[in-house]
């Protein structure tokens, strides 16, 4: 059982807090976060243990490199089927050549799938790895658990307004968490810190 002030670990029976003394069975006001870093009025706590968490956001890897491909990939078969019709018309069925264009939007469509199997997602007391598709990991790292988050970005990162989030995770062998490659970094970062501040509190 966490206690809801300080975020501590107790034991299911404890009725108060072994690290700042607050009560375990008192329902307690919160500010909770919601997606989008806003914050929700302050509600009462539920009595419910197995109640779902707030989710404060919910994020995948950048899709743009995703969408420059689908780009490329149209403007390929449009290429490919007018220089089919006005050169090889003789030697090559038109619709041959719209057929090899579409099959163009397979190299896209690979990576977007590979994209959206991955997912992060800040809840109030943990963030969430998600991976995989047939088979499904899931890593939970503790927020209590981390200890510093970094925004990296490259120079074309910056660019284009993504870059990734170093996590120094106290619970894990090595020690690092990465984000990669996601929208607005910055952003994720400060409702990361501010969620960490409150458990602190």
């Amino acid at each position: 059982m966490y206690c809801i002030k300080c975020g501590a670990d107790n034991l299911e029976t404890a009725k108060f807090c072994r690290k700042c003394g607050e009560s375990l069975d008192a329902e307690e006001e919160t500010r909770v976060a919601i997606r989008g870093g806003s914050f929700a009025s302050p509600t009462r706590g539920s009595s419910d243990p197995e109640a779902p968490e707030n989710e404060i956001f919910a994020i995948s890897p950048t899709l743009l490199f995703v969408k420059a491909l689908y780009v490329a990939a149209a403007i390929g078969a449009l290429f490919l089927a007018a220089i089919t019709s006005m050169f090889l018309s003789q030697y090559v069925s038109v619709w041959f050549s719209v057929l090899i264009g579409l099959l163009l939007f397979l190299i896209p469509g690979f990576y977007h799938f590979k994209q959206k199997i991955v997912s992060y997602t800040l809840t109030e007391s943990s963030l969430e790895i998600d991976e995989g598709f047939i088979s499904r990991s899931t890593q939970n790292i503790p927020i209590r658990r981390i200890q510093d988050v970094t925004v990296s970005s490259g120079f074309v990162q910056r660019m284009l307004g993504f870059g990734d989030l170093m996590i120094d995770n106290a619970s894990d062998a090595d020690g690092k968490i990465v984000l990669k490659n996601i929208d607005r970094p910055k952003h994720h970062a400060e409702l990361l810190l501010r969620q960490m501040r409150r458990i602190d509190k």
